[in-house]
């Protein structure tokens, strides 16, 4: 029996396949109508964040379908992110996340950048002048108070480096339960997944196909030769291959796609089996960081190549 979820540090469940939220465009009816086709698919986990404009879409949407009786509240996993402008108060920040998705709490609440912004900034590509410097320990102390008020069940981070993680649990009175970072066959994260399992942290891959579709990603994974060469080996699909992948190395993944054919072909990864020689042929892969590429060298003042430059110790 397939098992679809993934206990974490503090014995609550994660769905290992979630379905990401954002959008471009942030058209709500469009999003409302894929997290439904979701449900109706069994997709459970839905990850959202301040900063991808998602929130209220989300809310609607399962509200609607827990109404209509196609699936319980508590089968279903919310994770919602503390946006860099709101470290300050991470309690009132999750207090209007919780107003936008119309919830008395959520599942999971992660930081999702190692790094501060001035409170005003709620845009999503910074200018220099709009940083400032990171209190984290005061930044998790406000997290840990969000889940002592009962307002998330369980807490974690995004985008945090191996260092970063040491770092936060040299104060931390709760362990993260998850790292939610950029991870697929051509960025296998292989250090920063060995320092979460030490500390018991679940590694989360988002991007795991690349990022096709986004404006830093690419179709370099999929099109790889040795994952298309699996895909065609298992008649499956090269996206497939990748998010097996992912599943194989004890993630979780995390795939955004509003589009009905791919919403269904991502489930179908659940039932495709790698052998040990299709974990051999990925391995060999040359790594390359698709999320830090090309993109980040025509823009130079995001919040991205300040993580370039905090991810430099993982290399």
């Amino acid at each position: 029996m397939i098992n679809y979820q993934t206990m974490l540090n503090n014995g609550e469940t994660l769905p290992i396949i979630g379905m990401g939220t954002y959008s471009g465009e942030n058209d709500r009816e469009t999003t409302e109508t894929a997290i439904r086709i979701a449900i109706k698919m069994g997709y459970r986990h839905f990850d959202t964040a301040k900063i991808y404009g998602s929130e209220v879409a989300v809310g609607n949407a399962l509200r609607r379908a827990i109404h209509d009786g196609l699936v319980e509240r508590e089968d279903i996993h919310v994770t919602s992110k503390l946006w860099s402008s709101d470290h300050h108060d991470p309690v009132t920040a999750l207090q209007q996340t919780l107003q936008r998705l119309g919830m008395e709490y959520i599942d999971m609440y992660l930081v999702h950048w190692p790094v501060a912004l001035k409170p005003w900034v709620d845009y999503p590509i910074p200018a220099e002048e709009d940083f400032e410097e990171l209190d984290m320990e005061n930044t998790w102390s406000g997290t840990e108070k969000c889940l002592e008020m009962g307002l998330c069940r369980s807490i974690g981070v995004s985008n945090f480096s191996s260092t970063k993680i040491q770092h936060l649990l040299d104060f931390a009175c709760v362990t993260p339960v998850v790292n939610q970072v950029e991870m697929h066959p051509m960025w296998r994260q292989r250090k920063l997944r060995s320092i979460c399992r030490e500390y018991g942290i679940h590694v989360s891959a988002y991007s795991p196909l690349g990022g096709p579709g986004n404006a830093w990603g690419t179709t370099t994974v999929v099109d790889h030769p040795i994952i298309q060469s699996i895909a065609q080996k298992h008649d499956a699909t090269p996206a497939q291959v990748a998010l097996r992948w992912g599943l194989c190395q004890g993630s979780s993944v995390i795939v955004k796609s509003f589009n009905m054919r791919r919403m269904k072909e991502n489930m179908g990864s659940l039932h495709l089996k790698l052998d040990e020689w299709d974990l051999i042929d990925i391995n060999k892969m040359e790594e390359r960081k698709i999320m830090r590429g090309e993109w980040l060298s025509n823009h130079t003042t995001s919040p991205y190549r300040t993580i370039q430059e905090l991810w430099d110790d993982e290399i």
